[in-house]
């Protein structure tokens, strides 16, 4: 099959034939439709993650928010067949471990084991295995396509938990999103459809524009003005809920900061090497405001059927937050991209397999 491979870190990716995949007994082969380019694989190609110890070894293939169509089952799989349209979450679950058994997949003790194109070989290819598919394969409705689908295999799920489930965000609340990447551009419809009067903050006026057609009340240019002192002002001492949706210590600090009391922070935005996964808080305010923190990551599988159903009824429109599609060979530039934090919304690989 084809696929990009990272021969070098920090290298254009080298389109060539690659194995096959084969097939594990309690997993499948899934021929993919579709593939977002997420900015985890820019953290993996650039070695940005070593200080965490997750690294790539060259020759590796990337991708792990893909849709696509079952290629073929293992022999223990009972809920799946080939020709089923699917989703893969990209932080599944092995099933038994403790955190599975409590029904939260997404954090299972195992999934760092689990992970296409982060544990082994992904998505930038045609085809690409996965492991334990009756925990966490989910249909795809007919009525959406895989490359809206794909952006279901990371970043939008990331978002619709930390919206709907950690932040709880209700109609008439006010909601602050910092950083209008293709997750915080995704928290922004999210937040949006839910009722909540949207705050995005980027400094860049193409990710701003996307922010407001994908239904941001008001966005904020961090580079014109102070960002906690124009949302404390604009709503009356703060938002209910704020969301760092890009993981450096300026978002993460000024989404803490923009919270009035007992204000609701979210974090899904990774940190960077610069970081190295600490950041100063305000600690005073978070006690004396009773300020609260969660962290979302990803989706269980099992909760896929709100957001399905959002998606079928016409609320959410994931698709709406793919800004752009490319071949095999164009994924280095959007990697490039990324490190200059010059991408607006969700860019996909779109292997079209579906006429």
């Amino acid at each position: 099959m084809r696929a990009a491979v990272v021969e070098e870190l920090q290298k254009p990716l080298v389109v060539r034939s690659i194995p096959d995949p084969e097939c594990p007994p309690d997993g499948a082969i899934v021929r993919i439709g579709a593939n977002g380019i997420c900015r985890t694989d820019w953290h993996l190609w650039t070695d940005d993650w070593a200080w965490r110890g997750l690294s790539i070894k060259p020759p590796f293939v990337l991708g792990h928010e893909f849709a696509g169509i079952i290629e073929e089952v293992g022999a223990d799989v009972r809920q799946w067949k080939p020709g089923d349209r699917v989703v893969y979450p990209m932080n599944p679950g092995c099933g038994t471990c403790l955190q599975c058994r409590d029904g939260q997949q997404h954090i299972c003790d195992e999934g760092h084991l689990l992970v296409p194109g982060v544990s082994f070989w992904g998505a930038f290819g045609e085809y690409s295995m996965v492991r334990h598919a009756d925990v966490n394969f989910v249909r795809v409705p007919e009525s959406m396509t895989l490359l809206a689908a794909a952006s279901l295999g990371c970043r939008y799920i990331a978002a619709f938990h930390a919206v709907v489930d950690q932040a709880d965000a209700r109609g008439g609340e006010w909601v602050a999103i910092y950083g209008c990447g293709g997750m915080g551009l995704s928290a922004v419809q999210i937040a949006a459809a839910v009722g909540t009067k949207v705050i995005a903050v980027d400094p860049s006026p193409h990710a701003r524009d996307a922010a407001r057609k994908l239904g941001a009340a008001i966005v904020v240019d961090p580079r014109e003005a102070n960002p906690v002192e124009a949302i404390r002002e604009l709503t009356g001492g703060g938002v209910h809920v704020s969301i760092d949706a890009l993981g450096i210590e300026e978002t993460c600090l000024n989404s803490v900061l923009s919270l009035r009391k007992r204000g609701r922070h979210v974090q899904i935005g990774h940190t960077t090497r610069v970081e190295a996964g600490y950041v100063r808080l305000p600690i005073d305010i978070i006690l004396l405001n009773e300020l609260r923190l969660f962290g979302a990551f990803g989706l269980q599988a099992h909760r896929y059927d709100t957001m399905l159903a959002m998606c079928e009824a016409g609320v959410l429109d994931p698709g709406k937050v793919v800004s752009q599609t490319v071949e095999l060979d164009r994924i280095t530039p959007v990697l490039e991209a990324m490190g200059r934090y010059d991408t607006v919304g969700i860019v996909a690989i779109d292997f079209a397999i579906e006429k």
